[in-house]
């Protein structure tokens, strides 16, 4: 007998996956009382400031992937990717702000008894040349992104699926077979790039034919994308005739182009930006609290980082408080070497790591390690990154470690740290901890930046997704967490604020919205007044 329907979202009960995420940012109030000249509150920036009006362009400026630029969704890795890819396609469900699975082109799930089966229903939805968004159209999403001859971005996360054995039992309602009982399927349904395209597409840089707000206008790669409004839309026609992406991959760039009047959105600032010109009146500065993992990746299957005693040694030579100071300018929280600070299962009761030269050099010394030399990979790619290299390098000096910095393009620095070298500086926006695990954790994942591949703590991840009681499987996580904590390859430095800017007619940009999250960069809800 199957388990009665679950809607995916109840506004009573929206089960706040960031636990005391808020809280430890000062609460609701306070992350309004950051944001300036009517970004306030849990609900959209300026909701207070008139009835939203439909029509003009909002341009939107961020930085860019260069001529290989693509409006595949399938292939969305960078932020700009995801935002395109938002404005022209949908997903079954996205993470609501708290990081819990909220609906989109699904509007109800139904577990069977043994949590191997779901059946999904979709709601009424069109693509933008008219044919509906039927299940068939989700079966092929799926399998595309599944193919083993690709590398798309949400392939570990379906993995949990057996795409052969799942079916459409009528035009709006897919039966999805699982390879194992499967407690949270709905983040699988959220997962960063699952985007439903039409049954047998192929080609997205041509005409992209997409459920998504905006329609296509034009693409030309590493420069710029115009959508118009569609009118179809089934969450409702957005109230911007158009959007326009425009690629400027220096934060000056980005920051000059909204105070000349280039732009009207500028995404991710600096925090020493968001200083100099926080409530001057000339834009409006959106800060999202803690938003952002920092921290440099160890490449765990190649010297000198595949013996975890250098690892250990890396946690230990860090001092997180400087870090934080000097590369966020103070706006942020250390890390403790795990992602996903507030976060539902977060292992919050682990010693705080604190640094320890001493140890450090013992651990060294044991790994034949004295004189280690490395080279570390960064890019002025993101805010902190270049500053937290050079914090980094002068922290291991003390250890007597030798760190060489390789300042590498914009364009290519996420493809090229992939598969090369051996440290390197990352970051990650925010999802759910088992999603983190599943896209960069498994040995299957396709961005496992660390190298980490394990087949049991593989099997610890299989074990927590068919875990039906919840303590059960917060146990089973917090026991994989500790295991990355001792010896795993990310050095989670601080976690730092999402920063944007927008000009002051820009209305509806919400204020609480992590990035990766169903709001963030989210253009259907806003408006110029």
């Amino acid at each position: 007998m199957n388990s009665p329907r679950i809607p995916f979202y109840d506004s009573r009960s929206p089960g706040l996956r960031r636990r005391g995420f808020l809280a430890a940012a000062g609460g609701v109030t306070g992350l309004g009382a950051l944001t300036v000249t009517g970004c306030a509150g849990s609900g959209p920036a300026g909701e207070g400031d008139g009835k939203p009006r439909r029509g003009g362009r909002l341009r939107a400026a961020f930085a860019g992937g260069g001529a290989s630029e693509t409006l595949d969704p399938h292939l969305a890795n960078l932020f700009a990717d995801a935002a395109r890819a938002k404005a022209l396609f949908d997903k079954l469900a996205d993470y609501g702000a708290g990081l819990s699975a909220r609906p989109r082109l699904a509007a109800a799930w139904e577990p069977g008894a043994g949590l191997d089966r779901w059946k999904v229903t979709l709601r009424e939805a069109v693509f933008h040349d008219g044919r509906p968004v039927t299940a068939e159209d989700v079966l092929y999403s799926y399998r595309r992104i599944a193919d083993p001859g690709r590398a798309f971005r949400a392939k570990a996360s379906l993995e949990p699926i057996d795409l052969a054995a799942s079916r459409a039992l009528d035009p709006r309602t897919v039966e999805f077979v699982l390879k194992r009982p499967t407690a949270e399927f709905p983040n699988v349904l959220a997962a960063f790039g699952a985007y439903i395209v039409p049954r047998g597409a192929q080609d997205f840089d041509g005409e992209p034919v997409g459920s998504g707000p905006f329609r296509f206008v034009s693409f030309a790669p590493g420069r710029s994308a115009v959508f118009r409004r569609n009118e179809d839309y089934w969450d409702g026609a957005p109230y911007l005739d158009e959007v326009e992406f425009v690629v400027a991959n220096e934060e000056s760039a980005r920051i000059n182009a909204l105070l000349g009047g280039q732009v009207e959105y500028a995404h991710e600032l600096n925090p020493a930006t968001a200083r100099a010109h926080e409530g001057k009146g000339h834009v409006q500065v959106v800060r999202l609290r803690n938003s952002v993992m920092q921290s440099f990746a160890m490449k765990t299957d190649r010297p000198p980082f595949d013996d975890r005693r250098v690892r250990e040694a890396f946690f230990l030579m860090a001092d997180r408080r400087e870090l934080v100071d000097g590369a966020l300018s103070g706006t942020g929280e250390i890390g403790n070497d795990l992602f996903g600070k507030g976060y539902e299962y977060y292992a919050a009761d682990l010693p705080q790591r604190e640094q320890d030269l001493d140890r450090a050099k013992a651990l060294l010394r044991q790994a034949g390690a004295e004189r280690l030399k490395v080279t570390l990979d960064t890019s002025p790619v993101a805010a902190g990154f270049t500053e937290a290299a050079s914090i980094f390098r002068d922290q291991a000096a003390k250890a007597g470690v030798t760190v060489e910095i390789r300042t590498g393009g914009k364009d290519s620095y996420w493809r090229d740290i992939l598969d090369s070298g051996t440290l390197c500086s990352y970051r990650s926006g925010a999802m759910p901890i088992e999603a983190h695990i599943s896209q960069r954790l498994l040995t299957g994942s396709t961005t496992n930046a660390t190298k980490w591949h394990h087949k049991d703590f593989d099997a610890l991840y299989r074990q927590a997704q068919s875990t039906r009681d919840k303590r059960e499987r917060a146990a089973v996580y917090a026991r994989m967490q500790r295991r990355l904590y001792a010896e795993g390859g990310f050095l989670v430095w601080g976690f730092a604020d999402w920063i944007i800017g927008t000009a002051r007619a820009v209305r509806g940009v919400a204020a609480e919205a992590p990035a990766n999250s169903l709001d963030w960069a989210r253009f259907d809800k806003v408006w110029l007044a």
